[in-house]
Parts: structure tokens; sequence; C-alpha cells
């Protein structure tokens, strides 16, 4: 676990963008199972696409929660290597892994219990329910995969290998691809299993990922070490997890949240805007896969330079990062523009659901920056251990910001006086966050390289 990759000693912009670029491909693959799941599903019908986009907020949920561990595990990791501490590092990714293990499973008997109960809270009607449940069944019994390929390849990505998560990925990523029209319509000697066989085909591309992700660390990394049962050390080790990843995971699980409750909002005004918003944010994840690339390249790198004492290059990485995604967000918005109502037409031929989903399209993405500038600065905040300040800031976005300025929109102007609401959101938070990154910044003092930490 030596410096391999250059996180220490390399170009800042040459190390962010070596790598970024196997995190795109990642998040690209990783994304694509949704689009994938929607694309096949709208071909069912609005009402498939409708019960598809109610699970959205469901399984960002869990992912939330993946991401969140997966910061307690990156930011912990980095900051042990750095600092040369390999062993302990390898004893930590156990102890984090198993607790991994036993919340997820915990976490998706209560989901599958409670289904029905919880969708019908989200304003799912009756026609949708049944749908919903076929899909979330099976989306439950995999979810534990899901959290442990996530927190797994963020080990990887501690040690500044972000191409071996993306191979992994990718991989995953056709291996669904070619499973959904099959199970999903029933092609050849496949049954038709409808929305179902979406969820089908997601978990079974899991199970093949977290067995490449495991024999990577086990086997060939052999950054996991064979740990004995000491409840002390595991308390310990927990402790520094919890300490980021609670923050971070409430951070992560506000934004389902919000949606959720947006989601809410549509359904009482307009069913088909609720397939539309549920298009939306699959096809936004698309659109802001270079900002999930370049945070996830970041928080490994300021990681590992706070732990060998090198806290003005992490700042000089976050400040550059900052500006370089308000650029190329701005500059991707502007074929967006020009094309959002073809881009609609791929996932619905509804014309009530086209319009809302175009107009989603032309307003959403132009605050992309902003937004991608909010995303970074608070994964930033995480390798800084100030995962509180994080989860300050996304409340601030989503509570006392987004969901007042929606309820005001949609009383005003309905349907797209809520979606209006989010970019004027994003282009406040944005303008925060970058005063913020050039203010507060600076190394703590606990940042120097240590055998502790």
């Amino acid at each position: 676990m030596k410096d391999r990759h250059g996180l220490l000693s390399a170009p800042i912009s040459r190390v962010l963008l070596n790598m970024s670029l196997p995190n795109l491909i990642g998040i690209m693959t990783v994304l694509g199972f949704s689009l994938a799941d929607t694309f096949f599903i709208s071909q069912l019908g609005t009402e498939a696409l409708a019960a598809i986009s109610f699970t959205f907020p469901v399984t960002l949920v869990v992912s939330s929660i993946a991401i969140g561990i997966g910061a307690g595990v990156s930011t912990n990791l980095g900051r042990l290597i750095g600092s040369g501490n390999a062993p302990k590092a390898k004893v930590f990714l156990h102890d984090a892994l198993l607790l991994t293990f036993a919340l997820t499973v915990s976490l998706a008997a209560l989901g599958g219990i409670f289904i029905d109960p919880l969708f019908r809270l989200l304003g799912a009607n009756a026609s949708s329910l049944p749908l919903i449940h076929n899909y979330m069944w099976y989306w439950y019994l995999g979810a534990p995969l899901l959290v442990l390929l996530m927190v797994g390849n963020q080990g990887l990505r501690s040690t500044g290998d972000t191409r071996s998560p993306a191979m992994i990925m990718v991989l995953a990523a056709i291996i669904n691809l070619i499973l959904d029209p099959l199970l999903i319509f029933g092609l050849g000697p496949f049954p038709r299993l409808e929305i179902q066989g979406a969820a089908i085909a997601t978990v079974i591309s899991w199970f093949v990922a977290l067995s490449l992700s495991g024999y990577l660390l086990i086997i060939k990394r052999k950054m996991l070490n064979p740990a004995t049962f000491d409840i002390d050390r595991m308390r310990a080790n927990w402790g520094k997890l919890a300490h980021i990843a609670q923050p971070a995971a409430l951070m992560n699980l506000i934004n389902p949240l919000a949606n959720g409750v947006i989601m809410a909002m549509l359904a009482r005004i307009d069913h088909s805007a609720v397939a539309a918003f549920g298009a939306g944010t699959r096809l936004e994840s698309v659109l802001l896969i270079v900002v999930m690339a370049l945070s996830s390249s970041l928080m490994p790198f300021i990681a590992q330079n706070l732990g060998a004492g090198q806290p003005q290059r992490a700042k000089a990485a976050l400040l550059l990062s900052l500006k370089f995604i308000l650029v190329f967000q701005t500059l991707l918005y502007i074929p967006l523009a020009f094309f959002a109502q073809p881009l609609a037409q791929l996932f619905t031929t509804d014309p009530q659901v086209l319009e809302w989903l175009s107009f989603y399209i032309l307003v959403l993405p132009c605050a992309y920056g902003p937004l991608g500038m909010v995303i970074i600065f608070a994964t930033a905040l995480n390798a800084y251990h100030r995962p509180i300040n994080s989860l300050v800031i996304n409340l601030c976005r989503l509570v006392l910001l987004m969901l007042p300025l929606a309820a005001l929109g949609s009383f005003i102007g309905g349907v797209k006086g809520l979606l209006l609401a989010l970019p004027m959101t994003n282009i406040l938070m944005g303008i925060a966050c970058y005063w913020l990154a050039l203010q507060i910044c600076e190394p703590p003092k606990s940042s120097a390289p240590s055998t502790d930490d």
C-alpha cells in the first residue's frame, strides 16, 4: 500500500485526471443500471414507469447508507495508508465490512416487511403497488450485495486504484444490460417477468461484481487481514468509521428523503409528473457523472495528503476541482437546451409525461455546475474530518431552501413552479460553498501523520 499512484507527489491535475477517468467509467456503468431499467420498463407503459419512479427514493436510501460507510472507509484508510499504517488499514477494512454486512441485512429485512405502507406514504396508488412490490422484494434480497460491493470498491479506491472498481462495474453493467430485456420481455427461453425481471437482472449483476471485488480485496491485493474477534478493537474501529460514516450517510439520506417529499407533492398534482420526475432524476445522475467521478477521486487524494502532512496540496486540489466542475457542467448544458424534447422522447410517448420531462431537462441542468460544487465541497469535508459541516450544508440546501421553495413553487405554478425551485436552490448553495471553500478548508491540527489516525 505505497504511493504507487502518485497521490502525494505527482502534479495534482494529472493525478485527479488519472483517478477520475476510471471512476467516470465505473459511475457511468452504475448509472447505466438505473437507466437501462428505466428505458426497458418504460416500454411496458406509463404505470410501470411511475412504479419504478416511486422506488427511486427508497433505493437511494440504501445506496446513501453505502456511500456514507464508503466515505468513512475511504477517509480512514486514506489517512492510515498516507501515514504508513498499512497493517492497521487492513484490520480496519475487515471490521468495517463486518459491520456493513450486519447493518444492511437488517435494513433489507425491515424494508421487505414494510413495502406496502412505505410506498402508500409516498403516494403510490393501488395500481402501482403490486408492480412496486414485485420489483422491491427482489431488490431488497440483493441490497446487502450492493452495499458490500460499494464499500469494498471504496477500499480499493482508497489506495489510489480506481481502475479495478471501474472495470468490475463495467462488467456488471453489461450483464445487467443483457439480462434486462431477456427477463423483462421474456425473449427466447426466458420467462416474461416484466418489472420483476429488471430487479432479478440487477441482483445477478451485483453478485458477479461482488465476487470479483472480493477476489481483488482478499486474494490478489491482500487488503483484508484475518482478524481475531476483539470487541474492544472492533468498537474502536467502528467508532472511527461512524465519525465519518454517520454524518455522511445522513447527508446522503437527506437527498432521497427530499426527493420522496417532492415526489409526494407531484403525485398530488399530476401522477404523470411522478413518471417524468423519476426519469428525470435518473437522467440527472448521468449528467452529473463527471461530478461523481471527481468527488470519488478527490476524497482519497485529500485524505492521503492530509495524512502525509501536505494540507496545502489538498486545498489546491479542492479549489481546482470546484472551478473545473463549474465550467464543465455549464458547457454541458448548452446542447441539452436544444435537445430537451428529443431526449425526453427516449423515455416516453405519453404526451403529458413528455411535457413534464422536457421541461425538467430544460430547466434543471442549467444549475448542475453550482450543484456539482456543492457535492464536491461536501464530499471533501469528509476527508477533512468535518462530516458534521458537510451534513449541515446539505440540510441547509434541502430543508431550509429546496423544500420550502418547492412548496411555494407548486402553490404558485403547479408542476413547473415546483421544478423551477430546484435550480434556484442549487445556484444559491453553489455560490455559498465556493465562498466557504476559500474560508474554512484549512488543515485541522490533527492532520499531521500519526500512528493512531
